[in-house]
């Protein structure tokens, strides 16, 4: 494995594959003799492949990631201390198709799907630049186009046949963690789970809030992983029991039921009876083969550092683009985290309205900032900075790719199902929890969640952590799904593509779980911006 691996053949950065000292040579596909470094460099962390101007913009990825504060020499560590921020206030944006389509352009094309040059880590070229399509992707990889999942009523597919557990308001979150033990303890054996999802709100919301909170819960509720619901309400809360099944809109009343706590004399007991009746409607549901065009993943990432976007976010990104070629959906989120790489996907947008539409999506967030006296580029979080990624539009670089080179299909809102199939952008922040929930309840079955620092949350759905770095995920087993890690040492991209498609096919298929499943990590929360009464 070499030292060091520069990106782009525009890169003014070399990234450390390893901690390196200062008086290393560092490798550089584009300079015979190497860099000399000037100082010790953290594995993950960057350094000038030549002199750097004071004010002259950096690139990574073959884009700019920020502005030099100082002059920097040949071998110097590049990080907060001389690279800063070049985005600033609210930008302009026009539709720019190119001759030959939406994102066709040699930029979007290297920043969208990652490396694209040099690289000295086993990776090549064409793996890491090259667009999957229908002959490259899913159907020339001989794996099978289906996956055994769980056909709803509705004509929805599940690939969990679980009893999920809503609580309308956050009085009756105790109330309904005992349910769900009692039920897990009763019934367990006869479904694939019984779940409650713990929130506080519900009460003392007003307006776009309470709003929120309804859609996002009702979504959830009509998730097809769940085979049946129980919505338990107080009585007294915002949230009315009555008021929330008209968020639900219409329903099958074999599958879900309601129960409101202060009208009944044995609020537990009764519970458990509505939830015997769901386990007997759940297991008239039986696994079969249903094609993969059906299945919808979520593309999140947390905690990155410096390799989130030359291992994990890209193969991400292959694995979006393989599901979106054999007719399936892709949701990607975060959209603070789409600052700086937006004119990406803007140019990927697959007509003149959903660029306007991604327009929207981009510039509201940033009035969601204003709103609140919050600078728009206060990013990256600490652990990203100890990580090795600088500012906000490196970050967001690296964050984008997980969505691979498709046009982008559509754009939804907060709380809202995606229904089309290929890329949608859904409006959430870059929150873990949040942003899991949110393509949780926007509807992902499975949501691919790359990380270079790791953590074992997990959302209401399958969670796979994939790893950046192989070192997160030796000593993190209970946490970490898949190594993406290894495309730094001798695996390919090809080789690990198949290996995490055919992981996602047997999760789908119920032949595997996620560690934060085995672990019972299955949580939501809620997007909230506004009084609390």
């Amino acid at each position: 494995m070499n030292n060091g691996v520069r990106l782009h053949r525009d890169d003014m950065v070399i990234i450390a594959l390893k901690d390196l000292a200062k008086g290393q040579r560092l490798d550089d596909p584009n300079a015979d003799s190497g860099i000399v470094l000037a100082e010790d460099v953290p594995q993950g962390h960057k350094v000038a492949a030549r002199a750097i101007t004071k004010g002259e913009h950096v690139l990574k990825f073959g884009y700019s990631i920020g502005v030099a504060t100082t002059d920097i020499g040949p071998g110097e560590w590049i990080h907060t201390h001389n690279l800063s921020t070049g985005l600033k206030g609210i930008l302009d944006y026009t539709y720019e198709p190119t001759a030959d389509g939406p994102g066709s352009g040699e930029k979007a094309e290297a920043a969208g799907a990652g490396p694209v040059e040099g690289h000295g880590a086993g990776l090549t070229n064409k793996e890491l630049a090259e667009p999957s399509d229908g002959a490259n992707g899913a159907e020339a990889s001989n794996k099978p186009l289906y996956f055994d999942g769980y056909i709803r009523d509705n004509g929805e597919v599940g690939i969990r046949n679980e009893i999920w557990i809503i609580n309308t308001v956050g009085c009756i979150n105790k109330t309904c963690d005992i349910v769900a033990r009692r039920a897990s303890a009763e019934f367990g054996d006869r479904v694939d789970g019984v779940y409650h999802y713990a929130h506080p709100y519900g009460c003392s919301q007003l307006g776009d809030d309470l709003a929120f909170t309804q859609k996002l819960l009702a979504s959830l509720a009509r998730h097809p992983n769940a085979a049946g619901v129980l919505v338990v309400g107080l009585g007294c809360e915002n949230n009315q029991v009555e008021a929330f099944k008209e968020a639900i809109g219409p329903h099958d009343e074999r599958r879900i039921k309601f129960l409101k706590a202060q009208q009944a004399e044995d609020e537990i007991e009764e519970a458990l009876e509505l939830i015997q009746e769901l386990v007997e409607y759940a297991e008239t549901f039986k696994r079969e083969p249903v094609s993969v065009s059906r299945l919808k993943i979520g593309l999140k990432c947390g905690g990155s550092d410096g390799f989130s976007g030359i291992t994990a976010n890209p193969l991400v990104g292959k694995m979006s683009d393989r599901l979106i070629a054999a007719g399936g959906s892709a949701i990607l989120t975060e959209v603070p985290e789409m600052f700086g790489a937006e004119k990406i996907l803007m140019d990927r947008a697959v007509n003149e309205g959903v660029f306007h539409q991604i327009v929207h999506l981009v510039n509201d967030f940033k009035q969601y900032f204003i709103r609140h006296n919050q600078e728009i580029y206060e990013n990256p979080s600490p652990g990203n900075k100890a990580g090795g990624i600088t500012t906000l539009e490196e970050k967001s670089l690296g964050c984008t790719q997980k969505g691979g080179h498709a046009l982008v299909s559509d754009v939804i809102p907060y709380g809202q199902q995606a229904q089309k199939p290929g890329l949608t952008l859904l409006e959430a922040p870059g929150n873990d929890q949040v942003s899991v929930t949110a393509l949780s309840a926007a509807g992902a079955h499975i949501v691919l969640f790359t990380t270079g620092r790791g953590t074992p949350f997990g959302g209401p759905v399958p969670t796979v952590k994939i790893s950046t770095n192989s070192g997160l995920a030796a000593r993190k087993k209970n946490w970490i799904d898949f190594d993406a890690g290894r495309l730094l040492d001798s695996h390919s991209m090809e080789e690990l593509g198949d290996e995490l498609w055919s992981y996602l096919l047997q999760l789908a298929s119920g032949e595997a779980k996620t560690c934060s499943e085995r672990n019972g990590f299955k949580e939501i929360a809620i997007f909230k911006d506004g009084v609390t009464l």
